[in-house]
């Protein structure tokens, strides 16, 4: 068995500068060299093998096998997720139902500032809560292209807008992986994130108009931002606080919606944005229901997916296998314990699964045969294939970084800093979602970190741990995974150093206010931490949701089959 080197220089300091290494080439080659993803990626993989073996002394055999599993899991399940959700998109323009949903949209509003924030951040949400791993990127930038929005700028605002919704993404699951790591309730950890990201979904709509149309977008549209962002706030903190970590995804991206519709039936800008123009006549209910039944259909699916019922069923066709050679072989040098190295096939109950048969389902139903199918299929995953290649080299680097060390090096140089460890926490959380393009994984890599050094610190773990999950929704926009996933979306393959640079700011500004709200609730808003014992009652006594979602599911497949299977109805007039 190999034993990590966390600290091969014994100064944390200087081994953390060198750990840091690959993510500063990583900027460089994206911000300043402007290299293409799929060049960039590969090469910080490359520096990072090296590092590896000739610093932390990594036997090569094992940092072979560690940056294999990490592109493995990439291709699966990762790229299983987002190959459906791009190919729904491309379904729906084969079909004719894109059309109808530009018009149902336009119709609501021809004001593109509003468009993004419907779509970009309520429509993107409410997938996010569903789905994440970068499939609402996917489709919402799909979408806001489609519209007619520049594609570097549809990219850029559905990955701004892709930050709060992170934390609760597939009904709760870097909640939940953060709770079974720190052995803190997940009730707990739901209610603390729910006091720190609704801060920043109040401000997430007005910085879309801001994006847009500068101090004009801000005047002009502040009462759709402060209705959307104000209703997504106030139902996650309720939700997050009163029903636990499953539900506020979904809850407050639905009420955002409907918030944000009930509104434009009274108001509207006085002066549309530049760009597109409403649609006068109103679509028929047939036609609306046409454009939106795919993605309907979607929510509902993997909703179903979702459901404890369902995955337990599902889970049953689930493979484990255990990494040859990797599996037990490294000692962890935090813990002292062997590094688990294992692989889930579970190809039928991963959402991306759900996305394809709704996808499927939509081509099906619409008169497109098997053959053209897979055919829209094949060319769909061709277009991805950059993408791919950048997605599992960066996921290969986070899989590397993890078993030989230097990713641990970096979390113990920040939790070394003492006083200064509640403003800087936060900053893990962003690193991992940098490095892993996942809150979910940067939890697992360092949740069990923020507990321990809390206590050590004389802080709550609950809000370091906490921090890791609001800290990472910042590193969510520009992790290399993301960007290339929006850049392949919106058809700017290539152009992810353009986006990186469009984003790094956003997500600088973003990180800074959970930073300093973080070290506030540390040392003076300390009344706003939960008790762990009491959340760990509340998640006892909280309603199971189960039954009521198996109900709305099977009425929702109902609903939107019949939708799908109904003649294509004619074109607004």
């Amino acid at each position: 068995m190999w034993k990590q080197y966390v600290d091969p220089f014994d100064n944390i300091a200087l081994s953390a500068a060198l750990a840091a290494a690959p993510i500063l080439f990583l900027f460089w080659a994206l911000a300043i060299r402007r290299m293409k993803g799929h060049v960039a990626g590969p090469l910080t993989l490359a520096l990072a093998f090296v590092l590896a073996v000739a610093v932390y002394r990594m036997p090569l055999s094992l940092a072979l096998i560690a940056a294999g599993h990490g592109a493995g899991f990439a291709l699966f399940p990762v790229g299983w997720i987002i190959l459906p959700a791009v190919f729904l998109h491309a379904v729906t323009q084969r079909t004719g139902q894109f059309e109808a949903l530009k018009e149902s949209i336009t119709h609501v509003s021809g004001d593109r500032r509003i468009q993004a924030m419907l779509i970009a951040f309520c429509f993107g949400a409410l997938l996010e809560g569903t789905t994440g791993f970068g499939a609402p990127v996917a489709v919402s930038a799909g979408i806001l292209a489609g519209l007619g929005f520049p594609a570097i700028e549809a990219a850029t605002l559905c990955l701004v807008a892709n930050t709060v919704p992170v934390a609760f993404a597939s009904l709760g699951i870097p909640i939940l992986v953060a709770s079974q790591v720190t052995a803190l309730p997940e009730m707990a950890i739901s209610q603390m994130v729910g006091r720190q990201l609704p801060l920043l979904a109040l401000l997430v709509p007005f910085w879309l108009a801001a994006i847009i149309d500068g101090r004009r977008g801000l005047r002009e549209t502040w009462p759709a931002a402060a209705v959307s962002g104000s209703v997504f706030a106030i139902v996650q903190w309720w939700s997050s606080n009163y029903l636990g970590p499953t539900l506020p995804g979904l809850l407050s991206a639905a009420a955002s919606i409907v918030a944000l519709a009930l509104l434009l039936r009274f108001w509207h800008p006085a002066v549309p944005a530049a760009g597109n123009e409403a649609l006068e006549a109103r679509p028929g209910f047939r036609r609306q229901a046409y454009g939106w039944s795919p993605y309907l259909i979607l929510c509902v699916f993997v909703a179903v997916w979702g459901l404890p019922a369902t995955k337990a069923l599902l889970d049953q066709t689930s493979i484990a296998l255990h990494v040859p050679i990797l599996d037990g072989a490294i000692e962890s040098g935090m813990t002292g314990k062997p590094v688990p190295a294992t692989f889930a096939f579970n190809w039928l109950a991963t959402p991306g699964t759900a996305i394809f048969l709704a996808a499927s389902l939509s081509g099906l139903s619409q008169g497109i045969g098997v053959g053209a199918l897979a055919r829209l299929f094949v060319k769909t995953a061709w277009s991805l294939r950059m993408a791919f290649v950048t997605i599992a080299a960066m996921l290969a680097y986070a899989y590397l970084g993890n078993a030989s060390g230097m990713t641990i090096t970096l979390g113990l140089a920040i939790a070394s800093t003492g006083a200064l460890f509640p403003l800087l926490s936060p900053v893990l959380g962003w690193l991992g979602v940098l490095i892993t393009g996942s809150d979910t994984s940067s939890n697992a890599i360092f949740g069990k970190l923020q507990s321990v050094t809390a206590d050590k610190a004389g802080v709550d773990p609950v809000l370091m741990v906490a921090a890791n999950c609001s800290g990472g929704v910042s590193g969510k926009m520009v992790s290399p995974q993301s960007l290339a996933i929006a850049a392949a979306a919106a058809g700017l393959a290539g152009k992810e150093p353009d986006l990186f640079r469009a984003c790094i700011r956003h997500s600088l500004v973003f990180l800074a206010a959970i930073m300093a709200l973080t070290f506030l609730q540390a040392h003076v808003l300390k009344g706003m931490i939960p008790d762990a014992a009491i959340g760990s009652l509340a998640a006892r006594q909280a309603p199971a949701p189960s039954l009521a979602w198996g109900i709305l599911a099977t009425a929702g497949v109902a609903v939107t089959t019949i939708l799908l299977l109904a003649k294509r109805p004619p074109a607004a007039s």
